[in-house]
Formats: structure tokens, sequence, C-alpha cells
């Protein structure tokens, strides 16, 4: 059977709406918490096993119809050589260095 949601795409009738959350993996989530005390976020998005598991915690847990892939915005940055960090209760930290910042002409400095 097709799944709800790629029928509801293909503009075929569904028995209801197709549901699924943003940030849907999270703090929310007991689970989730359990997973981040072991490891870090940036552990967690490097890791397949690990970003599948986070992935299908809302799935287990609720009558959702797809699933939103474990990432952060941010991480594109670190194949860039940007060093970022997550610090907790503080939140991303982007460490950047004066000599990895490209000189503009008419800036300062």
């Amino acid at each position: 059977m097709t799944p709800r949601l790629v029928r509801a795409c293909r503009g075929e009738e569904v028995d209801r709406t197709p549901a699924w959350l943003m940030r849907q993996a999270g703090r929310y989530l007991p689970e989730y918490r359990k997973v981040r005390e072991a490891h870090s976020l940036l552990d967690i998005c490097a890791d397949a096993e690990l970003t599948s598991k986070v992935t299908l915690q809302p799935l287990e847990r609720f009558d959702l119809d797809a699933a939103i892939i474990f990432a952060d915005i941010l991480l594109p940055l670190v194949p860039m050589g940007i060093d970022l960090d997550f610090v907790p209760g503080k939140g991303p930290v982007i460490h950047l260095l004066a000599t990895s910042i490209p000189k503009r002409r008419g800036s300062l400095g």
C-alpha cells in the first residue's frame, strides 16, 4: 500500500490530511533527552545509526505519516572548516578566527 503522504502528494484521495511535525525530534521527548545524555548533538548528526534512531522516535510515539531527518541547519559549517559547538545552556557557538575571515575591500583593518 502506498503511504498516505505519497498519495496526498500525488493528488490522490486520502482518509485524512497527512501529518508530521517540524522539530519533531527534540527536548520534549524523554527518549531524545536520554540519547543526548550520552551523545552531543554533533555526534548524533555524524552517526547514521544515532541519526536514524532520533529521527524515528516521534514516529514510534505519535501517529505521524512522515519523518524529517534529524539534523541542524548549521551543519554545513563543519565541512567548510568552521569550528562549531553546541554549548549546554547556551546553544550553538561558532568559533571564528580572525585569519579565517577573508578581508573585504574597503573593510576596516
